[in-house]
């Protein structure tokens, strides 16, 4: 691709990057494992960035499935990740043409979470509930 700047620099491969770091990044938080890193998937810093706040979205589907399947036994935990997600882009200060909406992605997060946040305690409540009203049967 050096031979072709424009094509390089056009946000197709940033795009692309952004994907594919997001896939690796989701996999291996679901799966408990450690986050690769930028180098070991071949993407730029601000693709994997990107990618990882992109993850938190996935993560969001993950906790929601996890729920109607009535297993509670990650959803603290992963919210938790969100939120260090969170914690870590938030902390992130580059100009718009670096950071390649980094922003937008970061400001993005923290309406997932609550949203997340506040399904998974209405879910918690009414397990909870069921499992009285069972006991009094």
């Amino acid at each position: 691709m050096a031979k072709h700047g424009r094509l390089l620099h056009s946000g197709f491969v940033h795009d692309a990057q952004k994907e594919f770091a997001e896939g690796y990044i989701t996999l291996a938080l679901i799966a408990g494992e450690g986050l690769p890193r930028p180098e070991a998937l071949g993407v730029s810093n601000a693709a994997y960035l990107d990618g990882l706040g992109e993850s938190v979205g996935e993560l969001r589907r993950y906790i929601l499935d996890s729920l109607r399947r009535e297993d509670f036994s990650r959803c603290e935990e992963l919210l938790t990740v969100m939120d260090e997600i969170y914690g870590i882009l938030i902390t992130m200060d580059f100009p718009e043409l670096l950071a390649h909406g980094l922003r937008r992605t970061t400001d993005a997060i923290r309406g997932i979470m609550e949203r997340t946040r506040g399904d998974l305690t209405v879910a918690q409540r009414q397990k909870k509930l069921e499992t009285k009203l069972n006991d009094l049967s």
